[in-house]
C-alpha cells in the first residue's frame, strides 16, 4: 500500500474510509472535507463533481488494491509466502480502508454500465482466483473440499477487518504485520491440518 503524496491523495484517502465507516459512497462533500481537514472549497478544486470525486475514489481504491495482485505474480516467493503476504495485504488495507466491502458492492451494482465498476470486480475476481489456486497448491484436495477451505480462509481474511466487533477481541493482535503474519500463517496450518 503506498503512502499519501499530497492534499488529492488525502481527500481520496478520507473519503474511502468515510464510505466504509458509513456503510455507504453516497458521503457529503462537508463530511469528507472535514475529515480530510480541508475546506470544502479544496475538494471543488480537486473534484469537478461529486461523481467524479467517487471515481477518483475508485482509482485510487484500484490502484492500492493493485499491490495484492503484484504479491500473488511475485514469481520469487513461494506459494505459501506469497499467500501469507497477499493475505496480510487485504487486511492491512481493510483496516485502513474499511470501504472495501462498500465499493465493491457500488461496482457490482454499476459494472455493466461503468468501465471503473468492471475494471474492480475484474481485479476482486483476479485476486480471488490466484488466492484460491494457491491454496490448492498449498493445500491440495477435492475440489469440494478446495473450495471449502477457500471459503474459510477469505471469510477469516476478511471478517476481522469488517465486523465491528472484532475491534474488542483481536485489534490489538491484528493491529500490527507481525500479528497479522502470525495469524494468517496460523490459519493456513489449521486448514492443512482439516
Amino acid at each position: 500500500m503506498r503512502e499519501l503524496k499530497n492534499v488529492e491523495e488525502r481527500i481520496l484517502d478520507r473519503a474511502l474510509y468515510l464510505m466504509g465507516t458509513n456503510r455507504t459512497c453516497d458521503i457529503s462533500i462537508r463530511a469528507i472535507a472535514k475529515e480530510a481537514g480541508v475546506n470544502v472549497s479544496a475538494i471543488n478544486y480537486y473534484f469537478r463533481s461529486k461523481e467524479e470525486m467517487l471515481r477518483m475514489v475508485k482509482e485510487f481504491y484500484i490502484e492500492n488494491t493493485m499491490s495484492v495482485l503484484s504479491i500473488l505474480k511475485e514469481e520469487a516467493l513461494d506459494v505459501e509466502d506469497k499467500l501469507v503476504l497477499a493475505a496480510n495485504e487485504i487486511m492491512e488495507y481493510a483496516l485502513r480502508f474499511p470501504g472495501n466491502l462498500v465499493i465493491n458492492s457500488h461496482s457490482r451494482k454499476l459494472m455493466q454500465s461503468d468501465e471503473i465498476s468492471k475494471r474492480i470486480i475484474d481485479l476482486a475476481q483476479e485476486i480471488g482466483d490466484r488466492l484460491q489456486h494457491l491454496l490448492r497448491l498449498l493445500i491440495p484436495g477435492d475440489e469440494t473440499s478446495s473450495q471449502y477451505k477457500y471459503l474459510i480462509f477469505t471469510s477469516a481474511i476478511n471478517y476481522p477487518t469488517e465486523y465491528e466487533g472484532t475491534a474488542d477481541v483481536g485489534a490489538s493482535l491484528l493491529a500490527d504485520k507481525p500479528g497479522r503474519m502470525e495469524y494468517i500463517r496460523l490459519l493456513v496450518r489449521a486448514l492443512r491440518s482439516v
